[in-house]
């Protein structure tokens, strides 16, 4: 079968904007006739592929054609611009990509200034979750703690991100100073970004050689999260950039005798022959190769 190229792109719209009145904002039509194209797409396709809801998602049978739509679009925008050449009026193509907080926070948006005429739509999640938003076809490119390819993407690692265990002065005494670092770690209270963000407990367990369960506050937020530490919520797991500022300052001290976490991170992206993507991902990996070891 063909699938019809405006169901298709409706049927994308819908995913993307969340519901079908935005959906039908945007195409310039009716919702009634968005409505009727995602229909006779289900029909066409024989499931359901979307949940009606707020915001509208894709079933398992959707996300392969969110994907097919989001490439056909950029594709689609490429081959216009180059077709039209100077006479412009093609606009700029839209990339949407997800990355782990503390990459944003750091070295990853100077890469998106170094990408021309591109829109991006930027998400964040915990580095082993971004790769899902690849899966279900919400972004075209991921930085991500997976290692193994998203089916239909190119995996390339990028390196090594290290984390550096700290306090502020007042945490490191009261739980740290002359204490056995792994009772220290496995009582003294933590601070997580959040409920997804397992590296403080993957550390402290190492240190600690068994089970541990502090008492965790969760800060959601790359600044806020250090700003925290610095106040004394408790200990946690700092980029090696942050502590080589902090730590001299005297804000932070670091903990453990310098033991640190690396976590290797990879870009995965859409497996397509599209400028942008070719043009974003060699800035990420140039980016990467100064930022991270």
């Amino acid at each position: 079968m063909t699938l019809d190229p405006v169901q298709l792109a409706t049927f994308h719209a819908v995913v993307e904007q969340g519901s079908f009145d935005a959906a039908a904002r945007v195409l310039h039509v009716t919702p009634s006739a968005v409505s009727q194209r995602v229909k006779a797409l289900e029909q066409a396709v024989g499931q359901v592929l979307v949940r009606r809801g707020r915001p509208c998602v894709p079933t398992a049978a959707g996300r392969p054609l969110v994907r097919l739509g989001g490439q056909v679009a950029l594709l689609e925008h490429e081959a216009l611009a180059a077709a039209r050449g100077a006479l412009g009026g093609h606009g700029r193509a839209r990339l949407a990509v997800v990355v782990n907080a503390d990459s944003l926070a750091g070295w990853f948006l100077p890469v998106l200034a170094a990408v021309p005429d591109v829109a991006f739509e930027v998400h964040t999640d915990d580095e082993g979750h971004t790769a899902d938003l690849l899966r279900d076809g919400t972004v075209t490119a991921a930085v991500t703690a997976e290692r193994t390819a998203v089916q239909g993407c190119r995996v390339q690692r990028l390196g090594a991100m290290r984390y550096v265990a700290v306090a502020a002065p007042t945490v490191a005494s009261a739980w740290f100073a002359g204490r056995d670092p792994g009772e220290a770690f496995a009582a003294a209270p933590m601070v997580c970004f959040n409920r997804k963000d397992t590296l403080q407990h993957r550390f402290a367990r190492a240190v600690a050689a068994g089970p541990v369960d502090p008492p965790t506050s969760y800060v959601p937020a790359s600044a806020s999260f250090t700003e925290a530490i610095r106040l004394g919520l408790g200990w946690g797991l700092v980029p090696e950039a942050v502590a080589d500022v902090d730590v001299p300052a005297g804000r932070l001290v670091a903990l453990a005798g310098g033991r640190h976490l690396d976590v290797p991170l990879y870009w995965q992206c859409w497996r397509l022959e599209s400028a942008a993507l070719t043009t974003l991902t060699a800035a990420v990996r140039a980016a990467a190769a100064t930022a991270l070891r």
